[in-house]
C-alpha cells in the first residue's frame, strides 16, 4: 500500500488517493481480454505535470490479426509521449496491448487506435505511436501516428517529428533493450 513519508516537506510515495484509478497492478488475478479493449487503461496523476519528460513503452511482442485472412501479424511498438496531468499505468499497457491479439485490423487502423486511445485516456502534451511489423509477403510496414495538445511548443514537436519521420527515427535497435 502507498504511504506518505516526508522528506524535505515532499511525499517520499503515493497518497492512496492519487491511485485510486490503478486497479490492475496488484491484483490477485489478472483477466487477458480476448479482443480489443480500451477500456482496460488505467492512469494515474503525474507529479510533475510542469516539466517535460518523454516516457517510452517499447513492446517487443506485439500480436494481431489480418482482418481479411485471420492470419497473425506480429510487430514491435513504440509509444513515446510527453505527459501532462496524467499518465498511464504499465500494467494496464501491457494488457491494453495483449487485447490486440484476437483483433483483426490492419496495422495502420491499430496504430491508430492506440494513438487516439492514449490521447483520450491521458491527454498528454504529445503523443506518437510507432509499429514496426515484420515482413508479410516480402513487404514491412511501419505505421506512425502522432498527436498533440493545442499548446504551440507541442503542435510544433508533433509537425516537425511528423514532417521529418522516416522507418527506425523514433524506435531503436532492439539489442540495446537486452
Amino acid at each position: 500500500m502507498a504511504q506518505s513519508k516526508k522528506k524535505n516537506g515532499k511525499s517520499a510515495q503515493r497518497q492512496n488517493s492519487e491511485l485510486k484509478g490503478v486497479t490492475l497492478l496488484g491484483s490477485n488475478s489478472t483477466d487477458y481480454k480476448q479482443d480489443y479493449d480500451p477500456s482496460i487503461l488505467e492512469s494515474f496523476p503525474n507529479k510533475n505535470p510542469g516539466s517535460d519528460a518523454w516516457t517510452t513503452f517499447i513492446c517487443t511482442e506485439f500480436t494481431s490479426l489480418c482482418p481479411k485472412t485471420g492470419q497473425p501479424d506480429f510487430a514491435k511498438i513504440y509509444i513515446n509521449y510527453i505527459a501532462d496531468k496524467n499518465m498511464v499505468e504499465s500494467k494496464s499497457m501491457k494488457l491494453y496491448l495483449y487485447s490486440f491479439r484476437n483483433h483483426g485490423d490492419f496495422h495502420e487502423d491499430c496504430i491508430q487506435k492506440m494513438c487516439d486511445d492514449l490521447f483520450k485516456l491521458m491527454k498528454p502534451k504529445y503523443i506518437e505511436v510507432v509499429g514496426e511489423f515484420t515482413p508479410r509477403g516480402g513487404i514491412s510496414i511501419f505505421p506512425y501516428s502522432s498527436k498533440s495538445n493545442s499548446v504551440a511548443k507541442y503542435k510544433k514537436i508533433k509537425d516537425n517529428r511528423f514532417m521529418n519521420y522516416a522507418p527506425g527515427k523514433y524506435s531503436m535497435d532492439l539489442a540495446r533493450l537486452y
